[in-house]
């Protein structure tokens, strides 16, 4: 089966690990996924800045070794994600802000690739939200 999985929500929130566990199995099950979207509150798991309490899992370095070591196609959400000072090198310079906090694996695009997804693939499952 063909998953794309989008996930809503920040990374300090059981719904982010949910999701990649998720994913996890999914793989692990002999699964595909199509696409991994991370929107709204869920752009912050992308952030290489994002710094977990020692005694807590740190998910976002969590969910960018497994999307290198598995070599998925990632997307974050460009809107959402300025609106939450996510941004990559690019939009950094082009908004002319001091530091970019976006890098690989992450790609950052708009809505259409989770709606391009979601035709590509036999399932959307979706985490977080309200």
């Amino acid at each position: 089966m063909k998953f794309a999985i989008a996930l809503f929500a920040a990374p300090h929130l059981p719904a982010s690990r949910r999701a990649l566990r998720f994913a996890q199995a999914a793989l692990a099950g002999g699964h595909e996924i199509v696409r991994l979207f991370f929107y709204q509150d869920g752009v912050h798991s992308a952030a290489s800045n994002v710094v977990s309490p020692q005694d807590e899992l740190d998910l976002p370095k969590e969910w960018r070794e497994f999307v290198t070591s598995n070599g998925l196609d990632a997307v974050v959400c460009i809107a959402a994600a300025l609106r939450r000072g996510v941004l990559n090198a690019e939009e950094a310079q082009r908004y002319s802000r001091p530091a970019a906090n976006l890098e690989a694996p992450w790609e950052l695009s708009g809505l259409g690739q989770l709606h391009e997804a979601a035709q590509q693939a036999d399932r959307l499952v979706c985490f977080g939200g309200s």
